[in-house]
């Protein structure tokens, strides 16, 4: 099972393996959900929501996704739009 840190900056798949953006990950592994989403990191506030299980939290990406991008976007849509699902069956991972 993949940590947090690694969860939200996941790029990418090679079969069981997850693929992590390092550089992003020892820049921005510190900061919670809102503070990613203030940075305008959505696809990591999306990831990082999805990794805490916690519907406010989804509701707070969406809504500052809205904001900034002055768009209506539904907590439901979200998965859709950063491309970002929850698997449990990684093995390792690989840190570029």
């Amino acid at each position: 099972m993949l940590k947090r840190e690694d969860f939200i900056f996941t790029i990418g798949y090679d079969g069981p393996s997850a693929v992590i953006d390092g550089t992003a990950k020892k820049l921005y592994a510190k900061l919670s959900t809102k503070e990613l989403a203030e940075k305008g990191l959505f696809k990591a506030a999306y990831s990082s929501a999805i990794w805490s299980k916690d519907s406010g939290e989804l509701e707070l990406v969406a809504q500052i996704y809205n904001k900034t991008s002055g768009s209506s976007v539904s907590v439901s849509s979200l998965e859709r739009l950063f491309g970002v699902f929850s698997v449990n069956d990684v093995k390792r991972s690989i840190i570029l």
